[in-house]
């Protein structure tokens, strides 16, 4: 038999389309919420089942994660160490415009990455684990951050996968992010009759969105703090008893996340102090900014690139604006890698009004075209992850770049 495990690998997932092309059909036309997602959990672990995969269901006491994985443990004179690769599936959507991020699309290039890598190993006897993380929440509260603190990715050499978007950005730099609910407990009156009897919580939330607005011009160009008001009052003639907020807030390295949640943290206590609120801060989200490997960006770059695809220069794609995303988290706890790829165009156009989370983005999400351009970044992550195991030296590269990113102290 021919040892070509690129071959192999190449012509499981193109076998595999139409099975692709249905699961991200199925997902896309039953969009769920985060940590809701059991219809998708359902689709993608039976699938799985079904193509050998070892698969744990509700993974990590999380209802609608899961693990899928496959061992090899090649020909019996191999004595050497077990590489282990991951890639990560999303499948959560958004409210009112359902998969307006394509996670229906991330949802089959990791499925099928795991696949292309279990068939080379397979026909090719090649020593290694791929394990394939279902992690739900993504736009939320972020199902990889209790996946990694319950030992999901123990083990893995890296975890990679990609996202859909309005254009192909290999270096794409996502945010850090925290988010706050805040709530302020005043005391209530009649807002004509006695007003100073009352303490105004309203107030203490108009200041803190105030005092947030003027803090801008001392952050980083780079920032962004966006916030709303979820209550301002019942009526207008009683001064609000409570009055709440949520906050957001990213940054692209740690310590300056750190240090704007430290700020609006000491802004909202000292609208609580001048209004004599009382106030409840609640920590809802922390998503680590992304750190991508050059190791593992650089060769999934030169697979794509072999596929046809363009990229800009490193330093350009950092500074393209960026959402967060809870894969920030895993980057922070090994190699990893999240490049994006344009759902509009095999040519790299970019489709004029074309933006994720948009209604005009949940619909190409759906189009065939969209469904090439993820099979196509499929075969590069899935290369990427098989390179892995083969390859001792990118492996160990890899690691010691993370490991030298980790020293910095970012």
């Amino acid at each position: 038999m021919q040892y070509n495990p690129g071959k192999d690998l190449l012509e499981a997932i193109e076998k595999a389309d139409a099975d692709l092309r249905h699961l991200s059909l199925q997902i896309h036309d039953h969009p769920e919420l985060g940590y809701e997602e059991h219809f998708a959990h359902k689709t993608l672990t039976d699938y799985l089942t079904r193509q050998g995969f070892h698969v744990t269901r509700h993974a990590c006491d999380i209802e609608t994660a899961f693990i899928a994985e496959y061992v090899h443990h090649g020909s019996s004179d191999n004595a050497a160490p077990m590489r282990s690769i991951g890639f990560c599936s999303e499948f959560d959507a958004l409210p009112g415009i359902g998969h307006g991020c394509g996670h229906n699309l991330i949802a089959i290039t990791g499925v099928a990455a795991a696949m292309g890598v279990k068939a080379a190993m397979e026909k090719n006897k090649v020593r290694g684990r791929v394990r394939l993380l279902g992690t739900p929440a993504e736009e939320t509260l972020g199902g990889k951050r209790p996946m990694l603190e319950r030992g999901a990715f123990e083990g893995l050499d890296a975890c990679m996968m990609v996202h859909p978007g309005q254009f192909d950005v290999l270096y794409r730099q996502p945010l850090g992010v925290g988010r706050l609910e805040i709530e302020f407990h005043g005391k209530a009156s009649h807002a004509s009759a006695s007003p100073w009897e009352g303490i105004n919580a309203l107030d203490a939330v108009c200041m803190t969105y105030n005092a947030i607005g003027l803090l801008r011009q001392q952050t980083l160009p780079s920032n962004r703090i966006h916030s709303i008001v979820t209550n301002g009052g019942q009526a207008a003639n009683i001064i609000p008893e409570l009055a709440s907020m949520v906050t957001m807030y990213r940054a692209g390295k740690n310590a300056d996340l750190v240090k704007l949640h430290d700020q609006i943290v000491e802004i909202i206590e000292s609208s609580a102090d001048a209004t004599g609120c009382t106030v409840k801060i609640n920590k809802t989200m922390e998503y680590l900014p992304l750190n991508n490997n050059s190791f593992l960006t650089d060769r999934y770059g030169s697979y794509m690139r072999s596929l046809g695809v363009h990229y800009e220069s490193r330093e350009v794609d950092e500074v393209t604006p960026a959402g967060s995303t809870d894969m920030g988290n895993v980057t922070a706890a090994l190699p990893g890698c999240h490049p994006v790829f344009n759902i509009a165009s095999l040519d790299g156009v970019r489709e004029p009004g074309l933006s994720t989370h948009s209604l005009l983005f949940s619909e190409r999400a759906r189009s065939e075209l969209a469904h090439k351009t993820a099979i196509r970044a499929a075969k590069g992550l899935s290369l990427t992850g098989l390179d892995i195991l083969l390859e001792p030296e990118l492996a160990k590269n890899a690691r010691e770049e993370y490991e030298r990113w980790k020293k910095g102290g970012h």
